[in-house]
């Protein structure tokens, strides 16, 4: 009976500790800093999300969750050993960056411990917890904070951290693919070999690599971005394309600026995505049953890496030499995997009015695309596996959206915290099947407020763009579907009447209304006196204006749906933007709490009862 007893004991203890106490499987990682003193783990369930630090440092450590990046408004906890004893506390930052202790604390310590040179700090909270000097976590773009300091927190507090601090944007609740690989996998490198960046604003590099040869079909399993030490601000993305295998030899390794006048005809030819890697981002791992296919004679064989150099302070002297690492394999996965790039049609019939909080545009992968293609290569659809969102500087959210019949589905992406500096595929937690009659819109809202002129589609980062790129399987050949507004509606809401004709130069010339006369669209447009008003007018208008379809297969070939006028499609439902878990308080979480007690310590006294008889 005693040992029936104890065993009764040990049962509910153990059931009791793991229904009060928070898991603590930390699966993800990320180092915070770019010298590897400041590291943390995390981990997370449906409520709950835990994390580990661990800072080279025997003073404190401060951790925070920024709607910015910067201290202002911010939800902070900070914590250390003292002699010996871990601590904890929470607090939250006013719009003048003032430090206060929250009244509900809504962190718990696990455990943390220290040694001559590090401190390890482990904590928990809800991922919803009610307090409003709390951030509430999303499968959103988080923006991570850090600081530590030498010295622990005394009576009246932290110390200012000085210099030791700093912020990354990390999706806390859909962190990416692994980067584990099997030891010992191969792979190659397509590099620059230094190339001295202009002093200019934007720069495209593009060079055209040529893969290694292979003697059957192997599968890429992993790429990952090379991006030379120093240079993360400066790399700000990396596409590459598949060119045409016909091309001479002597085209390997040419290299030249993306998009000028006297860019080689051969890179005209390097048209299909393969890859895109964005700044911020870690590399992409396919899923187990998946990989890009290379070997075969469909496959690519000569590929153009394009690389984006952002350089809005004009520095001199950048000599840059960064690339992309490609690991494959000769074990073959089931499917070869392809990529589709949604969104915008990058033009400037694509603008932004200026002074606008919050601007909306939709650039639509549509049904007639999307039937002609998948209808004619996969009439059992295909399967959508990872997303990369991707805008410029004003972007400030971005939903990959999808509709069946004009009913609207769970997105298959989105951040509603976009950070520009941050872009990476997002892994979907489940699979997404694209039908042939299906449809696709990328919606993109902007923050034009600083700006005194229009904001153009473009390749600059100061120009904008909406797209969303879709790695799926199996592979077909549909490379881009998006959309582009009719110009003519454009133009009429500002009174435009008339251009001059024929058309010679571009941006094209308006003929009337007088006050337009002679000025180029673009010229028009920023003379118009633009309101928040007129500018919301505006966007509504477009968002209901015709489209131009852009449908192409891969290479230079195009579907026949490929530059006709269609309308925008009647939505029958839509679905809210992102769900965010119901509000769960500390009494709430305490009443569970003592719930799971009480029932165990009655369940103990039944079974007390039960061996005393």
């Amino acid at each position: 009976s005693g040992s029936k007893l104890l065993c009764a004991v040990v049962f509910l203890t153990s059931l009791v500790c793991s229904a009060c106490s928070p898991k603590t499987g930390f699966v993800h990682s990320a180092s915070l800093d770019g010298d590897g003193r400041y590291n943390i783990k995390w981990g997370f369930d449906e409520s709950t999300i835990s994390f580990e630090a661990e800072v080279e440092t025997k003073g404190y450590i401060g951790f925070g969750l920024s709607p910015t990046g910067a201290m202002a408004s911010s939800d902070i906890v900070i914590g250390g050993v003292l002699n010996g004893s871990p601590y904890l506390l929470d607090y939250f930052t006013d719009s003048s960056r003032k430090v206060h202790k929250d009244p509900v604390q809504s962190y718990q310590l696990l455990y943390g411990r220290e040694n001559d040179t590090h401190t390890v700090l482990a904590f928990s909270r809800n991922i919803q917890t009610c307090d409003d000097n709390d951030k509430v976590i999303t499968g959103s773009t988080v923006r991570v904070i850090w600081a530590f300091h030498e010295e622990d927190v005394g009576a009246s507090g932290p110390v200012y951290h000085g210099m030791n601090r700093g912020r990354k944007s990390l999706r806390l609740l859909n962190p990416g693919t692994s980067s584990s690989i099997p030891a010992g996998t191969a792979f190659f490198d397509l590099q620059n070999e230094k190339v001295h960046v202009p002093d200019k604003e934007t720069t495209y590099w593009c060079r055209i690599f040529k893969f290694p040869e292979m003697k059957r079909k192997h599968h890429v399993i992993r790429i990952e971005p090379l991006i030379q030490k120093g240079h993360e601000n400066l790399v700000h993305h990396i596409l590459l394309y598949q060119c045409d295998s016909n091309l001479n030899k002597s085209e390997i390794n040419r290299e030249h600026e993306c998009y000028h006048p006297n860019m080689p005809d051969s890179f005209f030819t390097c048209e299909t995505i393969l890859f895109a890697w964005a700044i911020g981002g870690e590399g992409f791992t396919y899923p187990p049953h998946v990989g890009m296919s290379i070997g075969t004679s469909i496959d690519p064989v000569l590929v153009q890496m394009e690389v984006h150099f952002d350089n809005p302070s004009l520095q001199k002297g950048k000599v840059d030499s960064s690339g992309l690492r490609l690991y494959f394999s000769p074990n073959l996965r089931r499917y070869d995997a392809g990529v589709i790039e949604t969104g915008v049609w990058v033009s400037l019939y694509h603008m932004l009015p200026p002074g606008m909080q919050d601007y909306i545009t939709e650039g639509h992968c549509t049904q007639e695309c999307l039937q002609e293609s998948l209808n004619s290569e996969m009439p059992s659809g295909v399967h959508v596996f990872a997303v990369l969102l991707h805008a410029h500087l004003a972007g400030r959210a971005i939903r990959a959206r999808h509709f069946r019949q004009q009913v609207e589905l769970p997105p298959l992406a989105s951040d509603d915290q976009f950070d520009f500096n941050f872009q990476e595929f997002q892994p979907l937690s489940q699979e997404r099947l694209i039908l042939p009659g299906d449809s696709l819109i990328t919606e993109c809202r902007y923050n034009t407020k600083g700006r005194m002129n229009m904001t153009w589609g473009g390749l600059s980062a100061r120009d904008e763009m909406c797209l969303s790129y879709l790695i799926y399987y199996p592979r077909v050949n549909l490379a881009r579907c998006e959309s582009l507004p009719e110009i003519t509606g454009q133009l009429k809401f500002i009174g435009v009447k008339e251009i001059q004709e024929p058309v010679t130069t571009w941006p094209f010339v308006i003929k009337s209304p007088k006050k337009f006369s002679n000025l180029s669209f673009t010229e028009a447009m920023d003379k118009y006196r633009w309101t928040r008003k007129r500018g919301k007018e505006f966007n509504e208008v477009v968002r209901k204006l015709p489209m131009n379809v852009r449908c192409s297969k891969i290479g230079q070939d195009e579907w026949s749906i490929q530059g006709m006028i269609v309308s925008p499609p009647e939505l029958k439902s839509e679905q809210t933007s992102e769900d965010v878990l119901p509000c769960r308080n500390v009494s709430e979480s305490q009443f569970e709490s003592f719930l799971t007690v009480f029932l165990a310590a009655c369940l103990l006294l039944i079974l007390q009862t039960h061996l005393h008889l």
